[in-house]
């Protein structure tokens, strides 16, 4: 997940071009066809969401006589998807029907008036009244309308590499306690198992938001008593400058690349790093411990090209601990993606229509299953069938009593690049925790018109 960067004139140009021309005419150009956009993976053995696509597709046809759904995929890494989605959605030329949203952007697309309400709808169907809470209120603007649908959450911890573990003399069940005990881990690797990556955390703004929300805010959640939001406060609705906590966060980063824990920063701050722990590291045996999310396995499931049916007994699975242990023990931080509605959309009725489809008990369990999603259908957690799946899915959903979700409004996606241009200067040694931190707040307030507090 990554919020839209900073781009060129030339760039952003090319980008509205190819957006402009994505949908072939919009939505509304023929009444009987729903165009439905998502985010295609770049990786092309990952066909998770293509294969789910192409399936609900069939369903809907064959239950609609006379329908169509055409599917337009978006192959981009993250930040060029959302750039190329926003284009699309300002036209009615180039809006689709529906689009899949990243829980993070969807208020700054909310506020920009790019997507429908769907609270007319979602009161006649009685399967909302299945979804959890706390997903509800992902697709929640600030107005208290409902934009999106959501089709699973995610939580993270720490996988780790068993056979490194046992060359390093580290224990088969490891349950670190502190951030040191996981620091800890990584210096008996790096000197007992030369050659192996010790440990990997996303860092700087090449990897976007995995860097803000895999690394720095599962750091930052468990630096104070579980029970405060250390990046905003609600009370007075504003965002808190960099404290403690924050400094803390960054110290970690610094030392994980100071004392070369991590990969090399060359390749830490390549784009496609998120691939190669998943594709090459972990596999290869080439990545003692990776803080990362609870989709992974995907990329492992018969049919992705990267098959690897003994993960489940060649990685071990721990809780990411606070700081210091204290209460509650553990951290995990929450996100997902919703469906959506243009508020452009030329069929908006069929687009809620093929979001039933999508999102029967069946069809959604077999999504969750399929992309190693955390359920968020009450009737689907709590399916035998679902817990039994795979291996995994019971640690991580058991891990939704202990996550958070970020504060998901519209300066958002501005707040995580602050944080990730103040990891990226700390993991190039380009400035101190102290600098960093300072350089943050102050571009805190200018990415919120000054709405900062000190805590």
């Amino acid at each position: 997940m990554r919020p839209t960067a900073a781009l060129t004139p030339l760039v952003a140009l090319v980008l509205a071009a190819t957006a402009l021309t994505a949908c072939g005419g919009g939505s509304g150009s023929d009444p009987d066809t729903v165009k439905v956009s998502f985010k295609q993976s770049t990786d092309n053995s990952v066909k998770v969401m293509d294969t789910y696509l192409a399936d609900i597709k069939r369903q809907f046809e064959k239950a609609h006589p006379g329908k169509k759904v055409e599917l337009v995929p978006i192959k981009a890494p993250d930040s060029e998807y959302y750039t190329k989605l926003q284009q699309m959605l300002r036209s009615p030329k180039t809006a689709p029907d529906l689009v899949y949203e990243d829980t993070f952007l969807i208020n700054s697309d909310i506020t920009s008036g790019y997507l429908k309400p769907l609270d007319p709808y979602l009161a006649k169907w009685p399967d909302w009244n299945r979804f959890i809470d706390t997903a509800k209120a992902a697709a929640k603007g600030e107005d208290g309308k409902t934009y999106g649908v959501p089709d699973g959450t995610d939580t993270r911890g720490l996988w780790y590499a068993k056979d490194v573990f046992a060359k390093a003399g580290l224990p088969a069940d490891w349950r670190p306690k502190t951030w040191n005990d996981v620091l800890t881990a990584a210096r008996t690797i790096k000197r007992k198992v030369p050659g192996v990556i010790p440990l990997n955390v996303y860092t700087g703004k090449p990897v976007g938001e995995a860097a803000t929300m895999q690394t720095f805010e599962m750091l930052l959640y468990g630096t104070g008593d579980g029970g405060t939001d250390p990046l905003y406060d609600k009370a007075s609705k504003k965002w808190i400058a960099g404290g403690r906590g924050f400094a803390d966060a960054l110290a970690f980063v610094e030392t994980v690349y100071k004392e070369k824990l991590g990969p090399d920063v060359s390749d830490a701050l390549d784009p496609n790093v998120m691939t190669r722990v998943r594709g090459e590291w972990l596999p290869q045996g080439k990545l003692g411990i990776a803080l990362d999310g609870s989709w992974l396995p995907q990329d492992w499931l018969p049919g992705s090209g990267h098959e690897w049916p003994e993960w489940s007994e060649e990685l071990g699975l721990a809780a990411m601990p606070t700081q210091h242990g204290q209460a509650p023990g553990k951290v995990s931080m929450s996100g997902g993606w919703t469906w959506s509605i243009p508020a452009k959309a030329g069929n908006p009725d069929l687009a809620f229509e093929f979001i039933r489809t999508m999102q029967t008990k069946a069809n959604a369990q077999k999504w969750y299953i399929a992309n190693s999603g955390i359920a968020v259908r009450e009737d689907v957690a709590e399916d035998p069938s679902y817990v039994d799946a795979q291996p995994g899915i019971k640690f991580f959903t058991d891990l939704v009593a202990s996550t958070h979700y970020r504060p998901a409004y519209p300066a958002y996606p501005k707040v995580s690049t602050a944080i990730q241009e103040a990891m990226e200067s700390v993991t190039t040694g380009d400035a101190s925790v102290d600098e960093a931190t300072s350089a943050y707040t102050d571009a805190l307030k200018d990415a919120t018109d000054n709405q900062v507090v000190e805590r």
